[in-house]
């Protein structure tokens, strides 16, 4: 973070001194002189029991949600939700700097189509992008703490479980084009139905400017009923719909990458290839694509730069350990992402093929039906054994069955563990996939490492 005056950062939430800030923090491990230190009552930790501790280690000011002994009056800053006042806050750090930024979001895909914006736009110039998954009303200002005058490119991703999430984090952040990947199932359980999903997510064009490139997936089945406002530019990407803007053709997946030609119907074909495997790639590899072109960047080096994606953290991430292929895709699930990673699987050159499937959360109406599906797509993919994670699976299971899946369904962790090293040898392919909260990758590392440990 550039240093900021109080007065100017904290606008609208409080008349400040002209203190010069260094940082923004939520953390009282990160206090440092001259920082704002914004306090959050969370379930397990409250942020004002440490507030009066970061004044004293030079906090300038304190955010909070009632007066905290220990800090004076003029140097608390008094709201009533911590999380609107740090996107108020990087709204005004945000007005400092113009790089040239897209927004990310949708209910599937939303990470890895950002890491595929910022290979092709840090080909072009420093650029900024969300960490891991911090997309919230905490992740989002953070990210926008993290500009600079160096700062050329941004990409920032946005996510939502209520209406008016996204309105209030595009505006924000003030995108110069974005992204929607698809609309899915995800919060279904919050927003009823996913006409309402649409229209959370279409809350980014609010964000903005007039003309700004709106980039959007012609194969989804709601987006092309989205009412686009006039003011934008609506581009299309898609492998199936013919009248897409930018499409992807002869798709073949050779040793662990992806081929295709892109077709930009406004500057022409290129030979693409990326370093995932999976259509659902593809897609996201086109919306970052499409984004950057059509924000005035080289159609062909944005196309060659889509070489440079490099998966994060475990998202579809395929790996071998101790002669086993295992594609890590433990950090989110939906019905959408669930089909895709099986089909990932299915295309796995490997004899014997096993999936750790676990509970997909936040389905709501739509959750037994979503893991019935699984359970028939991993019939569909060949999976020889499945191995049901959580309460919510066991329909999952019963699906698979049905399709002449060996089955097995675990509702503890230990149970999960004892079925991997009993049934899990070289040369099989394992995917392990699920809702965060199953902690997958937790069961994932211990069972590396009693591998190894055998060894």
């Amino acid at each position: 973070m550039q240093t900021i005056h109080a007065n100017e950062l904290l606008a609208g939430l409080t008349l400040a001194e002209p203190l010069p800030v260094t940082a923004v923090v939520t953390d009282s491990r990160k206090v440092q002189p001259g920082c704002v230190f914004v306090c959050f009552a969370g379930e397990r930790v409250d942020g004002h029991d440490f507030a009066a501790a970061a004044y004293q280690n030079g906090a300038a000011y304190i955010v909070a949600n009632h007066p905290v002994p220990g800090v004076p009056e003029n140097r608390t800053v008094l709201v009533q939700d911590s999380a609107l006042a740090m996107v108020r806050m990087a709204s005004n750090y945000r007005m400092l700097f113009s790089p040239r930024m897209i927004g990310v979001t949708g209910s599937v895909g939303k990470t890895t189509t950002k890491e595929f914006c910022y290979a092709v736009l840090s080909a072009f110039g420093n650029t900024l992008k969300t960490e891991g998954n911090q997309n919230n009303d905490i992740g989002v200002p953070n990210t926008l703490f993290r500009l600079t005058t160096a700062t050329e490119y941004a990409v920032v991703e946005m996510g939502m479980d209520h209406a008016g999430e996204i309105e209030r984090l595009t505006r924000c952040a003030r995108p110069a084009a974005a992204i929607i990947t698809l609309i899915g199932v995800s919060h279904l359980e919050n927003l009823g139905t996913r006409e309402n999903i649409l229209k959370a997510k279409m809350e980014i064009c609010a964000g903005l400017p007039d003309g700004a490139p709106l980039v959007l997936n012609a194969d989804d089945d709601l987006l092309p009923t989205a009412k686009v406002p006039e003011r934008l530019h609506a581009v299309w990407f898609g492998i199936d719909a013919p009248a897409a803007d930018v499409r992807a053709q002869d798709i073949t997946t050779v040793a662990g990458s992806t081929r295709f030609t892109l077709t930009d119907a406004e500057h022409g074909s290129f030979a693409v290839s990326i370093p995932t495997v999976g259509r659902h790639t593809v897609y996201d590899a086109l919306a970052a694509y499409t984004a950057a072109t059509r924000l005035g960047l080289d159609a062909a080096r944005c196309a060659a730069a889509l070489s440079r994606y490099q998966t994060t953290g475990m998202r579809q991430n395929i790996v071998e350990k101790n002669g086993i292929t295992v594609i890590e895709d433990c950090y989110n699930a939906s019905p959408d992402s669930m089909r895709a990673a099986l089909s990932v699987l299915g295309e796995l050159p490997n004899p014997r093929k096993i999936a750790l499937l676990g509970d997909m959360l936040e389905l709501g109406s739509a959750s037994e039906q979503g893991h019935r599906d699984a359970g028939i797509w991993a019939g569909e993919a060949g999976v020889d054994l499945l191995i049901a994670y959580g309460p919510h699976s066991a329909a999952m299971a019963d699906a698979a069955k049905k399709q002449g899946v060996t089955t097995v369904h675990c509702q503890t962790e230990q149970e999960v563990l004892q079925c991997l090293r009993q049934s899990v040898r070289p040369g099989d392919a394992l995917l392990a996939k699920a809702s965060h909260a199953m902690g997958l990758e937790t069961l994932l590392q211990r069972f590396y490492d009693d591998d190894d440990a055998q060894k």
